[in-house]
């Protein structure tokens, strides 16, 4: 079972407020970005054990802890029946971009299991397995725009057509994680709904649809905010950081990039939404 999970980018993120839980209260809206990972689940031969076999990006941290294992094993406990499995994993999309790599490999896993061994679980039931793995992974299980609430992982239906839009992105080598972000984020309402910034012309985003993190980040670190700049003056209607960073995007409503010698060791996907 060969699938290829795909990275997601953020239009907007505003951090509301801390949850008793610790966690944050969201208002962003997901949208899929055709840039993937590659996954297999295979039957593991007579006897053996589930095994991961890991290439492309360096993953950092142990194995053990990947969450296309963790999916798995959580399909196990209430499954016994399902056998161990041969997982094979190329990390393509970079880790700690924002860009909610780690969280679509999880979900692909649970979807890919499903298919593989015929469970037939509803979109519902895999969505509730995969927010036990993390905040926006059940996201990758439907896998289309939603104005995401709560902690990420409630979606809201939204009206936005993208398709067709030329989108840059670009990861300048900084792995910034999760909990150095949000010790940054001072969390308040948004100035503009985002829901009704969002239906006006792309041409007036610029204005209206912010991500939060870029105020807490870009004076930590200023090349950020230099890729954004580059990205408009290419040409872009809308450029933001997606999720909490590091990868900033740009999209083009018409016409086409102008090149930009990014940076050797910068990582950059272009293509259409």
């Amino acid at each position: 079972m060969l699938t290829f999970p795909n990275a997601k980018l953020n239009l907007g993120l505003y951090v509301t407020q801390r949850r008793p839980d610790g966690f944050h209260t969201l208002e962003s809206v997901f949208v899929p970005l055709p840039w993937t990972d590659a996954l297999e689940l295979l039957p593991a031969p007579a006897g053996s054990a589930t095994t991961l076999t890991l290439t492309g990006r360096p993953i950092p941290g142990d194995p053990a802890t990947n969450l296309c294992l963790k999916a798995y094993e959580l399909l196990q406990a209430d499954f016994p029946e399902l056998p161990p499995v041969q997982i094979y994993l190329h990390k393509i999309v970079p880790i700690g971009a924002g860009l909610g790599g780690g969280s679509a490999d999880a979900a692909f896993a649970l979807k890919a299991a499903n298919d593989l061994f015929g469970l037939n679980l509803s979109f519902e039931t895999l969505e509730s397995y995969a927010r036990r793995l993390g905040s926006d992974c059940a996201f990758f299980i439907q896998n289309k725009p939603v104005l995401a609430v709560e902690k990420g992982d409630v979606f809201e239906e939204i009206d936005l057509n993208l398709k067709g839009m030329s989108c840059v992105v670009v990861y300048p080598n900084l792995h910034i994680s999760t909990a150095e972000a949000y010790a940054h984020i001072t969390p308040q309402p948004p100035i503009h709904p985002l829901r009704q910034a969002l239906a006006q012309p792309m041409s007036t985003w610029r204005s209206t649809v912010s991500n939060d993190f870029e105020t807490a980040l870009m004076p930590r670190y200023p090349v950020l905010a230099e890729i954004k700049q580059q990205l408009y003056d290419a040409g872009a209607t809308y450029a933001s950081l997606s999720g909490s960073g590091s990868a900033v995007y740009g999209l083009w409503e018409s016409g086409e990039p102008t090149a930009v010698p990014w940076p050797a060791e910068y990582t950059v996907w272009q293509g259409g939404l």
